[in-house]
C-alpha cells in the first residue's frame, strides 16, 4: 500500500493574512509583499498543511469589520493550533533570552505556538522581529534550550520549492 504524502507544515502568521486580505496599498513595498502573498496563497498553498493559532483568529478579528470579515474567511478550513501552557512558557523564555523584545511578546507566542506544535515553517513578513537574520540565531537557541525544534521562520517570497525539500526531509 503507498504511503501517504506528508506535506510540511506552515503556521501562517497574522501579516501573512492580512497582506492577503488588504486593498492594494499605494506604498510600492508593501503592494510587492501583497503581489507575491497572493502568489504563494493561489500556487503554493496546497503544497502545504496550513495551521494557524488562536492568536491569530483573534489578531485578524481586530480592526475594520469588513477587512476582519474578510481575513477570517480567509482563515476558514485552517486548522487551529491552541495556545497551551508549554507554548506560554516557551514565549516568556524567549522574551527572557532577549531574543524577541518585551513589547513583541506576542511575536513569541507565535514562534512558540508553532514551535510547541513541531510545525516545520512559520510564514510571516514580520521583518522586525520574526523574518529577522539577526535575531534568528536567539529564537532557535531559546527554542532548543526548552527541547524544541524552532520552525523556519520565512516570508512567502522564500518559501519555494527548494524549501518544501528540506521540510520533508527535516524529521
Amino acid at each position: 500500500m503507498p504511503q501517504p504524502v506528508i506535506k510540511p507544515t506552515v503556521y501562517l502568521e497574522t501579516t501573512v493574512i492580512s497582506y492577503l486580505a488588504a486593498w492594494p496599498s499605494r506604498d510600492i513595498v508593501r503592494q510587492a509583499h501583497q503581489q507575491i502573498t497572493r502568489e504563494w496563497w493561489e500556487n503554493r498553498r496546497s503544497s502545504f498543511d496550513l495551521l494557524a493559532s488562536e492568536l491569530v483568529v483573534r489578531e485578524a478579528s481586530a480592526g475594520d469589520a469588513s477587512a476582519a470579515q474578510e481575513r477570517l474567511r480567509l482563515l476558514a478550513g485552517v486548522r487551529l493550533l491552541a495556545v497551551t501552557n508549554p507554548a506560554v512558557e516557551l514565549a516568556e523564555h524567549i522574551v527572557r533570552r532577549g531574543a524577541i523584545p518585551t513589547n513583541a511578546a506576542v511575536d513569541a507566542l507565535h514562534v512558540a505556538v508553532a514551535a510547541a506544535n513541531g510545525v516545520d515553517y512559520l510564514l510571516t513578513w514580520n521583518c522586525r522581529h520574526l523574518a529577522n537574520a539577526a535575531m534568528r540565531h536567539m529564537i532557535d537557541v531559546a527554542c532548543a534550550d526548552r527541547g524544541f525544534r524552532p520552525p523556519v521562520i520565512c516570508t512567502p517570497e522564500s518559501l519555494s520549492d527548494e524549501a518544501d525539500d528540506e521540510g520533508r526531509n527535516r524529521g
